[in-house]
Order: C-alpha cells, then structure tokens, then sequence
C-alpha cells in the first residue's frame, strides 16, 4: 500500500486590531482581536504522510528574506532537536493524547514565514497539523479543538481559518462575516520581535486599564469605509514594541506615506506591520515599490480575509 501523504498551507495571521487587557494571576491576558489571514503568498505548507512515530522534517527556513540562514541539509536529518520543542509536534502529541490512537506521522515543514514576526507562523503550523492529523488519522476533528489553546493563543483561531474575533485568552473565537476581501502588504524588516519581552514591556507600563470586549464588528461593503473603521481601533501592543525595536515605527513610517494607501498598523506583538489598499494592483505597486528600496525586507502583497 503507498502511503497516505497530505499538505496543507498554513497562512500568516493577520491582527486588524488588538486590544489587550491587563495581565492576569496566570500570567496571560485577555485579548480583543479582529484577526484574518494572508493567501499563499505569505504562508508556510505542512506536510504529512503516514508513520509509526512522530517525526519532523524542515525542509526549508524562510528567506526572501525573512532571514534564518540555518544549514539546510543538516535540518533535513536532525529532528531530534526540532521535536522537543515545536508547536507541530506538541499540538500532535496532544492529538494523540486526546484520542487514544496510536498511530505516528512524519511531518514535512516548508517554512516561508518569518519567526517572531507577530503573524502566527507557528501556530498556523500547529493548527495546520492538527488538521491535517484529524484527516490522516480519521479521528474527530472536535478532539484538535480541545487541545488547541493549550498551545497558545493564535491556535484556536488559526485553526478555525475564518475572519473571527479572537477574544479570552485566544480560546473564544467567534466568525465575523460581512468583510470584503483586503488587498494588503505585509513587511517585515528582517528582524525578531519575540512576545514575551513585548508583553512584558506592555505590562510594565501598565498596559490594560480599561479594556473591554467589542460587541462585534459591522458588515463593510467597501475596503475604505473598513479602513476608516479600524482606524478608529489600535494595536496595544505597537506602543511597547517599538520601544523595543524602534526599527518597527521606521517601518511604519515608510508604509503611510505609500501611495494610495488607507491604513497601516503592526499586526500581534510585532515586527511584521501591514498596509491595506482599496485594490490588488495597488498593494501590488506598493509591494514592489518597498522591495525595490529595501531589498533586505520580507514583503508581501497578499489579499486578507479567510484562509484559503
């Protein structure tokens, strides 16, 4: 019998707005995110085939150029390293738990979205495996959603794929309908901004008084009366980020002065930002524009909404 092999992408999320409340006794917080994901430009594709054990392959680190210039060969072979501590493997770990099965599965990662970058990239690979499994192992899609918010708060919603309100701690995410596609660029200047400093910096400021949840978010027939919109709402989390890698409010300053652009914002905890356009061509002239004068960025022209 061949064996079973499937793939799956697994796009970069994007946060239209986050709002953050204050830390709490568990050392999480309470979020209020509009959060939608990027197309095949700007995602990562997992692979998985069926094995008698858990296994993990990386098979390319990013670049053009979200960095990571690690020997490639040697990731191809040692897996040992990746296991103990990547999401894939614990999210299917727990899969297993969950489940009782016992079956394996060799898991192949072509990583083309830059790390540390607030788009979720990690949690789109778990979610993508937990997918993924559920169809490879034929077990109850309801079981990856019991064990996807123990593995951080991107991953219900990534694995949910709809435009949604991200709300709790990650763990409530509720459908949002009604949007229009979102032409969009997503830049990234090479460099890590990794959350937990973020937060941290946040939470020293005394970040969080006087949240609270939305109620929900209005249908918008038209990108520039939902750019008008969000532009009403924030990203807490930019603030604190860019105090820690200035290089971020740089970024967003290149973006606001593009042409025909209608908002610009960080997305998560950072250093990714985005810009949204009233149409393709224009994110398209916009992406070429920055790519010409800062060859060493990961840009992106993309469209925004559900996962594909």
């Amino acid at each position: 019998m061949i064996p079973k092999e499937i793939s799956a992408l697994a796009p970069a999320k994007v946060n239209l707005f986050l709002h953050v409340g204050p830390v709490q006794a568990n050392g999480r917080h309470p979020l209020d995110s509009l959060v939608v994901f990027a197309g095949n430009e700007a995602a990562d594709r997992l692979t998985v085939a069926d094995s008698d054990r858990l296994s993990l392959t990386l098979a390319r680190q990013v670049d053009e150029t979200g960095r990571q210039h690690d020997d490639n060969a040697r990731n191809e072979h040692d897996t040992n390293a990746l296991e103990h501590d990547n999401l894939v493997i614990s999210a299917a770990k727990a899969l297993q738990a969950e489940t009782g099965t016992a079956l394996g599965a060799a898991f192949t990662l072509d990583k083309r979205l830059p790390v540390a970058a607030g788009i979720g990239g990690g949690s789109a690979d778990a979610a993508a495996a937990l997918n993924l499994l559920c169809e490879l192992w034929g077990v109850d899609s309801a079981a990856a959603g019991k064990v996807a918010p123990a593995h951080g708060g991107d991953v219900p919603v990534a694995l949910a794929g709809h435009a949604s309100l991200m709300q709790g701690e990650g763990e409530r995410v509720r459908r949002v309908t009604g949007l229009p596609p979102l032409p969009a660029v997503l830049v990234n200047p090479g460099l890590a901004c990794p959350t937990g400093p973020v937060f941290r910096a946040y939470d020293a400021a005394g970040g969080g008084a006087g949240f609270r949840e939305s109620g929900g978010v209005p249908s918008f027939e038209r990108v520039i009366d939902l750019a008008r919109w969000l532009g009403e709402q924030r990203n807490d989390l930019e603030e604190p980020a860019i105090g820690l890698v200035p290089q971020i409010g740089g970024v967003l300053a290149q973006l606001n002065v593009l042409p025909d652009v209608l908002l610009t914002r960080m997305s998560g905890s950072g250093a990714t930002c985005f810009a949204l356009f009233g149409t393709r061509a224009a994110a398209e002239r916009a992406a070429a524009l920055l790519t010409g004068a800062h060859p060493g960025w990961w840009v992106r022209a993309t469209m925004l909404g559900d996962a594909a």
